[in-house]
């Protein structure tokens, strides 16, 4: 996974964090493997106070997706829970004064469908789509940016 926003390690610029518009960073995704029948993406939080803190969970993305444009919702993707208790992307947020986080996005290759319920899809934990993906993951892809205020 790479983004055209910033490269693997750098800085997330302020556009895609609380203190900006507060949308997802662009993607693109290469590498895909045969057999793979839906991607999902998440963002996490490494460093946070409380432990890690989840910024944004999506799957049923499309498996010939290869790119996100910022701020995209991909057609017939569902969007989780977050750390903020809201469904959708939550950018980086850390406290004042804080050393920058580490933010890990992580996209997922998986041989199927997660099995969440259409009804219960909205109100997903980040635990709920690790365990539909448990044992389903044919890859996976990162990618870390750092942000402080």
């Amino acid at each position: 996974m790479t983004s055209t926003a910033y490269p693997d390690g750098g800085t997330v610029p302020r556009r895609f964090t609380c203190d900006g518009a507060d949308v997802s960073p662009p993607l693109a995704f290469s590498g895909v493997p045969a057999g793979t029948r839906s991607l999902a993406v998440t963002v996490r939080d490494l460093d946070a106070p409380g432990g890690t803190f989840t910024h944004w969970l999506i799957w049923d993305i499309d498996a010939g997706t290869r790119r996100l444009s910022a701020g995209a919702h991909p057609r017939g993707a569902v969007e989780g829970r977050n750390g903020f208790g809201r469904t959708g992307y939550g950018g980086p947020c850390p406290p004042h004064g804080d050393h920058p986080h580490h933010y890990v996005l992580t996209v997922y290759a998986a041989d199927r469908r997660p099995p969440l319920s259409p009804a219960a899809s909205a109100g997903a934990s980040p635990d709920d789509l690790r365990r539909a993906l448990s044992g389903h993951t044919l890859a996976t892809g990162t990618l870390t940016g750092r942000y402080g205020r």
